[in-house]
């Protein structure tokens, strides 16, 4: 695949059965990595260890990147890999199937973490809280009003 997205590169042509199943290996093989990255994460992720889960960013950044640009030379080439290899062309789209379940499972999982983690910074700055309120009654036996504005917590992002 030589299509860069806007590059000045031209976009791979498909003219034979060759090319098509050259090009429909290279995006099978891009989509083997980038699944591979994305199950290690949410691996990771899953059992509490964010900083190794998103250790792969860059790599996951790129294999997206190129991933998306073999989507476009399928796309754009569709007519002559259904003519040319139409077994290649179903094995991407049941691979593809299969990426977008891996792609969902870690989007949970990353928004899971991401729901734990705001509520335990949440729960640590009410519980700061509440310790720094005065625990007397005013007359009339009602606590005094708290402030409106909490202090400010500080996080440190060494563990």
């Amino acid at each position: 695949m030589t299509g860069t997205g806007g590059q000045g590169v031209q976009p791979m042509r498909v003219t034979g059965r060759a090319d098509a199943e050259q090009l429909a290996a290279g995006v099978l093989a891009t989509l083997a990595d980038l699944q591979a990255v994305l199950e290690a994460e949410t691996g990771h992720v899953r059992v509490g260890r964010v900083r190794e889960g998103l250790a792969d960013e860059r790599r996951k950044a790129e294999l997206s990147a190129s991933y998306l640009q073999g989507l476009e030379a399928v796309k754009g080439n569709a007519v002559a890999l259904a003519r040319f290899a139409p077994e290649a062309l179903q094995r991407l789209r049941e691979v593809h199937a299969g990426f977008s379940r891996v792609v969902e499972e870690n989007q949970i999982v990353l928004a899971t973490a991401r729901a734990v983690s705001e509520s335990l910074v949440k729960g640590i700055a009410e519980e700061m809280n509440r310790q720094a309120r005065p625990q007397v009654y005013a007359p009339l036996g009602h606590q005094p009003r708290r402030p409106e504005t909490s202090q400010p917590l500080v996080v440190s992002k060494r563990f």
